[in-house]
C-alpha cells in the first residue's frame, strides 16, 4: 500500500546499501553520528587497585592508546602482549563532540561500543552509566543524564579479561602468554568501534528482515527503544533505484513492530529472479523507516537482500536452486591489529580478496566478524558461514556465555543476506566428551534448535568438524595431504556413507544424532598446506612445501580430487591468510599471494563438469 507519510517533510538520509563502509551499524543508518576512535588515555591495572582508589572518579591514566585497537597488538601503540587482566580507558568528551553526534535538548545521548573483550563497566563523569559482559557483541548506554551538554565530560571504560579463564568464549585466543599451534596473540579491551549518537525518546533500535520468495513478501520486525503513549507511527519504504517496491505505514503503541509488505512485481515469475540477492548478482534493496510520534521522530536507512537458503536432496540451495560452495577459511586476524581490523577498508580489502581468489563463500572462523565486513560481503556478494567462538572448557557458566553471546549474534546478524549458514560449534571445542557426556550432547542439540527458534531461514551445522547433532549439513574436517587419498576417500555417497558409519578422518565419530542420510557433504576443513614465505619462526602447518612450485603441486592435487568428487555440496580450503605461526594461507599476513592470483583462482574454482547449474 502507498498511503503513507511521505507528505511530512523527511530528514535527508544516505543510501544504506551505498555507505563507505565506516559506519559501525551499516543496517541501521543515521545521518548524524560521531566516530571516538583515535587516541585516548590508558593504563594497565594489575594489581586490581583502579576501582578501590576510585580512577572512575579521578581519570588520570599514565599511558595512552589508539581506539580501537587491542593493546597486545602494535597498531594501538601499546604493543604488550603480556597477561594483563584489567584495563582501564578513558578520554573527554566534548561539547563539540556531542554536537557533531546530533544532540540537542529533548533527544537522548547514546553511548554505543561495536565490542569490548570481556568485561566492561563505564562511567560518564564519575557517574556509572551501565555494564556488559561478552567480548564480541555491540551494547550502548542512554548518557544523557550524565553528561554536561555545554562542557568537558570524563569517558572511563574498566575493562576486565582474565587471560586464564577458558570459559569465556574466546576462540583461536591464547591461553598461553605466547602463541602456539594455531593460537593467537589475544585480543583484549576495546577492539570495535566507539561511537555516540543522538536519537529521539522513541527512536528505531534494531530492525530484523525477512523475506519470503514464494509469497512475494519481505517481513520487517522493528524493534523501538520504547513504547510510544498514544502510539507512533512506522512508515517502512523499500527501493531499488528509483523505483518504489513498496511502501506502508502502521501504528502501534508497542515497543516492538512487525510489518508485511508486499512486492507486487515479484509475483511475475518469469521476472522475480532479476531482485535476488547472489554471488554473481548481490543486488540489495534500500529500506527507510521513518517514526513519528507526539516526542519527536527518527528516521534510518537500511537495505536488505532477497533471498533465501536451504538444504535438500544433498544439496545446498540459494534462491530454491542447488549451490555448489567454494568457501576459504578466514581467521580474521591481522599483524598489525589482531582480531580487530586495521582500517575500515581492510575489511572491504578482505571481502575483495576472497572473490579474486574465486571464492563465492567464507567460514569466518571462531570469531564474530564486524559487521562491516558483513556489509561488504553482502553487497559484493560473498556468502558467509557464521561461526561462535569457542570455550574450551563445559561448565555451567561457560554453557550460559555461549548461549548469551550467540542469541546476541544472531539478533544483531540476523539480516544480512550474506549469511548463509550459522555455525555454534566447532571440532566439539568445548564439548570435548560429547560422545560420551549426555550433558554436551544435550547442549549442542539444544543450540541447534535454539537457533531455528529465532532464525528457521537458514541451514545450522551443529558442531563443524565431526561429533555433529541434528545438523543440516554434514561438515568433515580432513587434513590428509595426498591427493590420491582424498579422491578415493570422497569419490561418491557410498564412500563419504562408510565414513560416517565408521570413524571418520580425524578417529572421531561423525554423527552423533540424526538422519544425515539426505543432507548434502561438505569437507569444511582441509588442506593447510604450510608454504612459508616469511621464514617465519616456529612456521606451522598441516604439511609443508619447500617451494612455489611443490605449493602449487601439492594445492593442485588436493583441488582435483575435490573437484573430481561426485559426493561433495561444497568445500573450505584452510585457509585465506598466514596467521602468526601458521603458515597455511593461500596469501601471506600481507594478504600477498603466494602464487600469481589468476593461477590461485583457476585452481581453487576448478572445472565445472560435475554441477551443470554453476
Amino acid at each position: 500500500m502507498l498511503d503513507d507519510m511521505s507528505h511530512l517533510d523527511r530528514v535527508p538520509l544516505p543510501l544504506a546499501s551505498a555507505n563507505d563502509g565506516n559506519y559501525p551499524r551499516p543496517q541501521l543508518v543515521r545521518s548524524q553520528w560521531k566516530d571516538l576512535g583515535g587516541r585516548w588515555k590508558f593504563a594497565f591495572d594489575d594489581d586490581d587497585r583502579g576501582v578501590r582508589e576510585r580512577w572512575h572518579e579521578k581519570p588520570l591514566l599514565d599511558d595512552s592508546i589508539i581506539v580501537p585497537f587491542p593493546p597486545e597488538s602494535s597498531a594501538s601503540e601499546v604493543h604488550d602482549t603480556g597477561f594483563h587482566q584489567a584495563l582501564w580507558y578513558s578520554r573527554v568528551l566534548t561539547a563539540g563532540d556531542l554536537a557533531a553526534a546530533g544532540h540537542e535538548t529533548g533527544r537522548r545521548l547514546m553511548l554505543r561500543f561495536g565490542a569490548v573483550d570481556y568485561r566492561a563497566i563505564v562511567w560518564v563523569n564519575g557517574q556509572q552509566v551501565g555494564s556488559h559482559e561478552g567480548g564480541h557483541t555491540p551494547f550502548s548506554f542512554d548518557v544523557t543524564d550524565a553528561v554536561n551538554p555545554d562542557g568537558d565530560n570524563d569517558l572511563v571504560v574498566r575493562v576486565e579479561d582474565d587471560p586464564l579463564d577458558v570459559a569465556q568464549p574466546r576462540g583461536k585466543q591464547d591461553w598461553r602468554e605466547h602463541p602456539h599451534v594455531i593460537w593467537y596473540h589475544r585480543t583484549s579491551g576495546i577492539w570495535q568501534p566507539v561511537w555516540l549518537e543522538s536519537v529521539p525518546t522513541v527512536a528505531v533500535e534494531w530492525i530484523h528482515w525477512r523475506s519470503d520468495l514464494a509469497a512475494a513478501h519481505v517481513h520487517a520486525r522493528v524493534g523501538l527503544t520504547a513504547a510510544s503513549v498514544g502510539g507512533a507511527s512506522v512508515n517502512i519504504e523499500l527501493r531499488h533505484g528509483d523505483t518504489i517496491l513498496a511502501r506502508t505505514t502502521v501504528h502501534s503503541e508497542a515497543s516492538e513492530v512487525e510489518v508485511v509488505l508486499s512486492l507486487s512485481g515479484q509475483t511475475n515469475g518469469q521476472a522475480y529472479e532479476e531482485l535476488l540477492w547472489s554471488p554473481e548478482h548481490p543486488r540489495l534493496i534500500d529500506a527507510r523507516i521513518d517514526v513519528r510520534h507526539d516526542a519527536g521522530s527518527d528516521s534510518v536507512a537500511s537495505y536488505l537482500g532477497i533471498r533465501s537458503t536451504a538444504v535438500e536432496r544433498r544439496l545446498f540451495l540459494l534462491n530454491d536452486r542447488p549451490r555448489y560452495v567454494r568457501s576459504v577459511l578466514s581467521q580474521g586476524y591481522w599483524p598489525e591489529s589482531h582480531l580487530a581490523a586495521p582500517s575500515a577498508d581492510a575489511l572491504r580489502d578482505e571481502v575483495q580478496l576472497i572473490k579474486d581468489l574465486g571464492f563465492n563463500a567464507t567460514r569466518v572462523h571462531q570469531k564474530f566478524e564486524d559487521p562491516r565486513f558483513l556489509f561488504w560481503a553482502d553487497r559484493l556478494g560473498l556468502m558467509v558461514w557464521a561461526e561462535a567462538p569457542a570455550t574450551f572448557t563445559f561448565t555451567p557458566i561457560a554453557v550460559e556465555r555461549t548461549v548469551r553471546e550467540w542469541l546476541d549474534v544472531v539478533h544483531r546478524d540476523f539480516s544480512h543476506p550474506s549469511i548463509v549458514t550459522w555455525v555454534p560449534l566447532n571440532e566439539s571445542w568445548g564439548v570435548q566428551h560429547i560422545a560420551h557426556d549426555h550433558r554436551m550432547l544435550s547442549f549442542a542439540r539444544a543450540l541447534v534448535h535454539l537457533t531455528k527458534a529465532l532464525d528457521p531461514t537458514r541451514p545450522v551445522v551443529s558442531n563443524d568438524g565431526w561429533e555433529q547433532a541434528d545438523t543440516d549439513i554434514l561438515a568433515i574436517h580432513d587434513y590428509e595431504g595426498d591427493g590420491d587419498v582424498m579422491r578415493e576417500r570422497y569419490r561418491d555417497r557410498a564412500t563419504v556413507d562408510e565414513l560416517v558409519s565408521g570413524v571418520g578422518p580425524a578417529g572421531r565419530r561423525l554423527v552423533l544424532s540424526g538422519d544425515v542420510s539426505q543432507l548434502p557433504v561438505m569437507l569444511t576443513e582441509f588442506g593447510g598446506i604450510s608454504y612459508d614465505v616469511h621464514r617465519t619462526e616456529d612456521a606451522w602447518g598441516y604439511t609443508a612445501a619447500r617451494s612455489s612450485t611443490d605449493f602449487g603441486a601439492r594445492l593442485r592435487s588436493l583441488m582435483t580430487a575435490i573437484h573430481a568428487s561426485g559426493a561433495l555440496a561444497g568445500y573450505c580450503y584452510t585457509q585465506l591468510t598466514d596467521t602468526l605461526q601458521e603458515t597455511n594461507g593461500l596469501v601471506g599476513s600481507d594478504r600477498v599471494p603466494k602464487l600469481p592470483l589468476q593461477e590461485l583462482r583457476e585452481i581453487m574454482v576448478g572445472p565445472r563438469a560435475n554441477r551443470p547449474w554453476e
